[in-house]
């Protein structure tokens, strides 16, 4: 089946005809297990087939990053300087220690197209091969991970909203490939009081397969740590993580929805 075919079914299925609430009936709710846990069902691998050609950005997205600068990123801390990552050969590569960098522009519900690579040769195990993420809103994380051939905790590997949800299937390709992620993410919605009205949810396609399908967040992302909604703006930047590993990332784009 044609990659955006299965991408249109993914947008268009019911929640209640999903995958993702098979998953969460067989015990993949984040209730269901204390977070990290490795005692939580490994996601079955499956093969994604390998790397395509980029894929160019639709006429009506926003380009993020598309190889040639890194104007539209700067410091993901309080100094907002400039992003200092390596840039070369139509890509950028996180520079360890250089910290987060953060879009400049800001957004809200989205659906987001990223391209990363892990590092050749792999090096490290667990959490410690190829890790890096990607935060939309700067708070909600996709978690970027060499997961091929790799085991750690579910809800930390490729294709995890970590800590949260582990992927559906491992479609990791092997470090020194593309591989893609294709997010479509509805940010949560607060009432005047700083009460959460509706929960962000999440629909992810990793290398064309679908991981995460329509999952309701149950917060903020955290390292051994589930914490609650807390009041934010309804429009904030995409954060890429500086986790000293030098994961490289092309062809970023958004479509606000």
């Amino acid at each position: 089946m044609p990659r955006l075919f299965t991408f249109a079914i993914a947008l268009a299925m019911p929640a209640t005809e999903s995958l993702g609430t098979a998953a969460t009936a067989a015990g993949q709710s984040p209730e269901d297990f204390p977070i990290h846990s490795l005692t939580r069902p490994q996601p079955p691998v499956v093969d994604p087939g390998p790397p395509g050609t980029m894929q160019r950005p639709p006429s009506d997205a926003i380009v993020l990053f598309g190889g040639q600068s890194l104007s539209g990123w700067r410091s993901a801390d309080s100094s907002g300087k400039p992003a200092r990552w390596k840039l070369a050969d139509d890509y950028m590569e996180v520079a360890a220690g250089t910290g987060n960098i953060a879009s400049v522009r800001e957004f809200g519900d989205v659906q987001l197209h990223i391209e990363w690579m892990a590092p050749v040769p792999a090096h490290g195990e667990g959490q410690e091969r190829g890790n890096s993420g990607v935060f939309l809103m700067g708070i909600y994380e996709v978690q970027v991970l060499d997961s091929y051939h790799n085991t750690t905790y579910p809800d930390g590997q490729a294709g995890a909203i970590y800590g949260q949800y582990p992927p559906l299937v491992n479609a990791s390709r092997p470090p020194g490939e593309w591989q893609t992620y294709d997010i479509v993410f509805h940010r949560p919605h607060f009432d005047a009081n700083g009460n959460v009205t509706s929960k962000a949810r999440m629909t992810i396609l990793h290398n064309g397969v679908l991981v995460q399908d329509n999952v309701v967040l149950t917060g903020p992302t955290a390292h051994k740590a589930r914490p609650p909604y807390a009041r934010h703006a309804d429009r904030l930047p995409l954060i890429l993580q500086d986790h000293a590993d030098p994961v490289r990332y092309r062809n970023i784009w958004v479509r606000e929805l």
